[in-house]
């Protein structure tokens, strides 16, 4: 049944990444929130770390918006399921305002998400190398779709009152308002490495610091009031909040959901420092299913969690721990023996690494025969991928869509097994099935496959 919901929303935008749009975003998220707002923080595309730093702001789980991996029909029901019950929802774009997948036109880019959620959109600009020449970026990327509304910009790297001066004026010309102006302030600088920002779970303390320079500088710089007002122009959306505990995702009246298992089983979810990407619908799925989620840290933890009966190993950043992770010979002993028994195993990107028998000659659990490393090479996209293999994940045959993103090699980089076989970028198969175990560089959202959660809990009960 279909609902309206009226949640205020605005989208922060920009022409390119690189431009501050995180820090501004979160800036505004934990801004809003200090005022004692309930803020709703959301992320467009399959990003794990933002997604962090907004839950930090806003005391409430960061959830992304993947029109691709999802799908499109998905991106306003899973709004509505994170953004009830709260006042204001902000949603941070992904690379430029335009930029989609490959090939597929406006698909999965901030635009499309946008125009799926009515949200008015907000410009941020580095406005550090320009003055005049804000107004034809701006002009250009507000007329290039007129269904974006693009409302108005927030100005960024300012070097002075002067600089600020000039570029307000050259927006006047093109009438785009402008809700802030933000100076040059190394105190919001968020540490960076090879695959982007540092997760908050690797600064906890400097992490904290950072949001709350970073709403210090909205709220200096930016109109706040005139934001809020901007988000309480977007029309109620019609739609059908997404449910963890439905069939397909939606639920519908009078279908009833799947029977759940009698005893609940224990499903290890690993997390921490060196594990920190995973999706908050997915222990939602789990725990719909008829499982216990149950979080455990394999950097400082010797054992699984008590009763464990299935284990979902997330991405991240293992090479970052790899002699930790290595260290702790006993938790890895315990990961080796719970494979053997056939119990059910799901692993992506660094839980495939984790799974292998080495990385960068560390020795890992050794359930896969595979060694990995790092390399110079930056593996990243969006992938069509079809299951080569029957697995606790999906039968063979199912398609499913994910993301790639690494810079490690595997050798062999698949099983006799393999669990993916991909068109791009290139014709090629990846991953390992054996036994219960499935590991894979693909990164997954179960959101739009509620079957996967499923399947992994049955065969908690069928070996």
């Amino acid at each position: 049944m279909t609902t309206s919901v009226p949640v205020p929303r605005l989208v922060v935008a920009a022409p390119a990444s690189g431009t501050g749009k995180t820090t501004v975003a979160t800036g505004l998220m934990a801004a809003f929130a200090e005022r004692g707002l309930a803020v709703s923080p959301h992320k467009v595309g399959p990003d794990y770390i933002d997604p962090g730093y907004h839950a930090l702001a806003t005391g409430r789980p960061g959830r992304n918006l993947d029109a691709y991996m999802c799908g499109p029909e998905l991106v306003a029901p899973l709004f509505a399921h994170g953004a009830r019950g709260c006042e204001l929802a902000v949603v941070e774009g992904v690379m430029g305002l335009f930029d989609g997948v490959s090939g597929e036109g406006e698909l999965a880019s901030t635009a499309h998400v946008a125009k799926l959620l009515k949200a008015p959109v907000v410009l941020v600009v580095d406005a550090s190398s320009q003055s005049r020449s804000v107004a034809a970026l701006v002009h250009g990327f507000a007329s290039f779709d007129p269904q974006v509304r693009l409302a108005g910009v927030i100005l960024n790297k300012v070097g002075s009152d002067r600089h600020e001066e000039l570029l307000r004026e050259a927006l006047e010309e093109v009438g785009v308002p402008v809700f802030g102006a933000l100076r040059r302030t190394p105190q919001v600088a968020t540490p960076s490495r090879h695959l982007g920002l540092v997760p908050v779970a690797e600064r906890s303390t400097e992490a904290v610091d950072s949001v709350r320079a970073a709403a210090a500088m909205v709220r200096e710089g930016c109109d706040l009031d005139a934001l809020l007002a901007l988000a309480r122009t977007a029309p109620p959306l019609t739609t059908q909040a997404w449910s963890a505990g439905a069939p397909d995702g939606a639920p519908q009246a009078g279908r009833a959901a799947p029977a759940r298992p009698r005893v609940r089983p224990v499903v290890a979810v690993a997390g921490g420092a060196a594990f920190t990407f995973s999706y908050a619908e997915h222990a939602e799925l789990l725990t719909a299913a008829g499982a216990e989620p149950v979080a455990f840290d394999p950097l400082h933890d010797e054992g699984l969690p008590e009763g464990t009966a299935a284990l979902v190993i997330g991405g991240g950043f293992p090479e970052v721990y790899a002699p930790e992770l290595s260290a702790n010979e006993q938790l890895r002993k315990a990961v080796a023996d719970l494979t053997a028994s056939g119990a059910p195993v799901v692993a992506e990107c660094a839980g495939l690494l984790y799974l292998a028998r080495s990385l960068d000659d560390k020795p890992m659990c050794g359930v896969l025969d595979a060694h990995a490393r790092m390399s110079s090479r930056l593996t990243l996209g969006y992938r069509d991928a079809v299951a080569v293999s029957d697995s606790v994940l999906a039968p063979a045959g199912a398609r499913m869509r994910g993301h790639e993103f690494h810079r490690t090699v595997l050798e062999p980089g698949a099983g006799p097994a393999p669990a993916w076989g991909m068109r791009l970028p290139r014709p090629r198969v990846e991953g390992f099935v054996q036994g219960g175990v499935h590991a894979s560089y693909l990164h997954t959202h179960w959101a739009g496959r509620p079957d996967v959660a499923r399947r992994l809990v049955e065969r908690c009960a069928t070996p």
